[in-house]
């Protein structure tokens, strides 16, 4: 009973196990190469697949999802023998797993290297700052590369990206000064043009604040004019409307030359001739109302008063003290007006040439 025991027990072992390598479940997104004493069979899809055991083998399980590999630094030369390291990224996936099984022994290697390849041709081709400035042309270029090379390989490379792009650190430092000069340059640029509009805009702005202020004094000086016309007419008007006589004027006349001596800086002043002509008028009034009131000896007085000084040219004009104004009227016992009786003076004369 115990060989037949022992026996049964190994039989079951064996099923258990021929069980479990019948059955094979694949996760989704995944794959799985049969082979059968060595040679590929067929492809196990996501679910559940049943197997010969013991005939059948699992090879390889693939991921097809997309997969990021990034590559350690590679040093490239560019054109003008600059040696830069660049850091690449790798975004792919695997399309057709039988073909990335047995077409390439290692697809991860294999797209490393040929990134390296690719790289260093296109960037052999450039300078350093086309290579600083022309990423997407660097990825164009590689992903065109590797997608032809990897179709056959059953990869498809999606997205290939540049981490890094490093330079020497002596070219990095004259990056840094040149890029820093530029910048001050550029300040300097606009703090100038800065000045100059400002420049202009307050030399416009003093422009219309001098046009402003000549309109302004232009306009008041025809304002005043036409003011002082105004009153001028208007004095004018008064006089011959009121009908004044020579006798008015000559006294109005008198009455205006103090205002000629009025002032400090005034130490000598010139009366035109005409005033010789009015003093003989309001003296031939006062004179008059003297006879009318108290008899002609108030008139009399009046002519050794009013004195004369010959004049030194032919100008008509005479040089008189700035003291010696309109003489104040006095009233005699009668009552009648009459001028102030004072000693005569004599007037230095004054030759001008």
């Amino acid at each position: 009973m115990e060989p037949v025991l022992i026996v049964l027990i190994v039989l079951v072992v064996v099923a258990f196990i021929a069980l479990i390598r019948t059955i094979q479940v694949i996760p989704q997104a995944s794959a799985a190469i049969v082979e059968r004493f060595g040679r590929y069979t067929r492809t196990l899809n996501a679910g559940l697949n049943i197997v010969v055991p013991f005939i059948d083998t699992i090879r390889n399980r693939i991921d097809l999802r997309e997969q990021v590999v990034p590559f350690p630094p590679q040093p490239v030369i560019t054109q003008d023998n600059l040696v830069v390291n660049i850091d690449t990224v790798i975004y792919y996936q695997v399309t057709d797993a039988r073909a990335a099984t047995y077409e390439v022994a290692s697809f991860i290697q294999a797209i490393e290297q040929l990134t390296v390849t690719t790289l260093r041709n296109i960037i052999g081709s450039m300078d350093l700052e086309s290579t600083l400035t022309s990423r997407e042309v660097i990825n164009a270029g590689l992903r065109g590369v590797l997608d032809e090379a990897t179709g056959k390989w059953g990869i498809r490379v999606n997205r290939v990206e540049l981490k890094a792009i490093e330079p020497p650190t002596s070219i990095q430092d004259s990056m840094e000064k040149q890029m820093r000069a530029e910048r001050d340059k550029r300040a300097a640029v606009l703090t100038a043009e800065g000045q100059r509009q400002a420049a202009i805009l307050r030399a416009e702005g003093e422009k219309q604040a001098a046009v402003l202020s000549a309109e302004g004094e232009a306009q008041a000086a025809v304002l005043k004019a036409d003011g002082e016309a105004a009153a001028i007419r208007t004095v004018f008007e008064a006089i011959h409307d009121g009908d004044a006589d020579q006798k008015l004027l000559a006294y109005q006349y008198l009455q205006t030359l103090p205002q000629l001596a009025q002032g400090d800086a005034n130490k000598l002043w010139i009366i035109p001739s005409e005033v010789g002509d009015a003093l003989k008028g309001i003296g031939g009034a006062f004179g008059g109302m003297g006879g009318q009131g108290g008899g002609q000896g108030a008139g009399s007085s009046v002519g050794p008063n009013l004195t004369k000084q010959p004049v030194a040219d032919g100008n008509g004009s005479r040089s008189v003290g700035p003291a010696n104004g309109p003489r104040p009227v006095d009233t005699d016992q009668t009552g009648s007006a009459r001028p102030r009786v004072t000693p005569p003076r004599e007037y230095p004369q004054i030759d001008q040439e």
